[in-house]
């Protein structure tokens, strides 16, 4: 390892998430080094080879970072390629910004260029801003204009990501038609005919979360401009079980802890959460589903959580108690149904199973105290 490269590690060691394009960094030169095939322009690496940076190439030394469908990412490269925006719709927690954030890093080698949607998102974030100060004291000029991420990602030719746009107001949602379909932006007010044209390589990335439907739906003129694809949950319970354990693994060990994580007690924890997701028992029994969010991210949260309880304030080792203590603010949140929902479930499913089992009957007997 060089002296810089050293140098770069200890620098972010107490950065809790870096950009994907730091903690990748290896991974990328090693990518870009072995890269022979045809790259569209603009592009820093071939297609081929962002596959292999979001899928995963065991010859290269590149890790697997997307787990779920992978036509899915194929697809996804496939329209970042054409005229069309890619919009990645799912439920919450199903990685759609964690794929956004890969396909910007490989293709553009920068993730930062991200609008955030909101209610308070306006037409200054999506297209340029002026620094008042300069603007007041030279009037109009390049100087005094402050660009967007758009506009950004236009002159540099990147991928620009669009987190959450459907929590945008519909009239701010239609900024981004004709930026879609002319790919340039009009600055009048530095004198007719004054535009910003976007270079290859520039495209954009949205997400939307299915549960946000309604909130603010978006125009049928904005929904032509980008292709669909649907990010599910994963149905797998050991695929799933064995992501949970990597990921809680990984964050465990940046932050220097070894408490023992017990395999069986979080299978029981995916189990439960992939019951509660679907709506039904592995055994076919119809449960009703919860408002709140099951996806595999709450599942790590709850893991680390439990993890760090029992590092800190346990015996070292993540049992059923630890778990069912931390599922509280997952599964409880702000929904008296799902109370219910929840203690119906317990009360049911897992009090059936402890008759069989002295893993669920643990979990069950910790996880009383959910609702009182």
């Amino acid at each position: 390892m060089t002296e810089a490269m050293t140098e770069t590690k200890a620098q972010h060691a107490d950065i809790l998430r870096s950009s994907a394009e730091s903690r990748y960094r290896d991974e990328l030169e090693r990518l870009a080094g072995a890269d022979r095939d045809p790259r569209p322009e603009g592009w820093r690496l071939s297609p081929r080879a962002v596959r292999r940076f979001i899928l995963g190439d065991a010859a290269l030394r590149v890790s697997r970072k997307f787990y779920g469908d992978d036509p899915l990412v194929d697809r996804a490269i496939v329209t970042l390629m054409g005229h069309q925006g890619l919009m990645l719709v799912g439920e919450p927690g199903t990685a759609k910004s964690l794929l956004s954030e890969l396909l910007a890093t490989a293709i553009s080698g920068d993730s930062a260029l991200t609008i955030q949607g909101a209610a308070g998102t306006t037409e200054d974030h999506i297209r340029y801003a002026w620094n008042y100060a300069l603007l007041l004291a030279e009037g109009p000029s390049e100087r005094a204009l402050v660009p967007s991420p758009m506009y950004r990602g236009m002159v540099g030719g990147k991928l620009v990501r669009f987190e959450e746009i459907t929590r945008c107001p519909p009239e701010i949602q239609d900024t981004m038609i004709s930026l879609l379909s002319e790919k340039h932006i009009v600055v009048p007010e530095l004198g007719e005919g004054a535009r910003v044209h976007a270079r290859r390589g520039f495209n954009v990335i949205a997400t939307a979360n299915l549960r946000d439907r309604g909130v603010h739906e978006m125009s049928s003129a904005l929904k032509r401009r980008f292709n669909f694809e649907t990010v599910r949950p994963i149905r797998d319970h050991a695929f799933e079980l064995e992501l949970v354990l990597g990921q809680v693994q990984r964050e465990l060990d940046g932050a220097g802890l070894q408490p023992r994580v017990e395999r069986d007690a979080v299978g029981l924890l995916v189990t439960v959460f992939q019951e509660l997701r679907a709506g039904a028992t592995r055994e076919g029994t119809p449960i009703k589903t919860l408002d709140a969010v099951m996806s595999t991210a709450e599942a790590v949260n709850v893991v680390h959580a439990a993890a760090l309880e029992a590092a800190f304030l346990g015996n070292g080792q993540v049992t059923p108690r630890e778990l069912a203590n931390q599922l509280q603010g997952v599964l409880l949140k702000d929904s008296i149904d799902d109370v219910k929902r929840v203690q119906h479930y317990f009360d049911t499913v897992v009090r059936e199973r402890g008759r069989r089992d002295d893993a669920w009957k643990a979990f069950g007997d910790a996880a009383r105290g959910l609702w009182s």
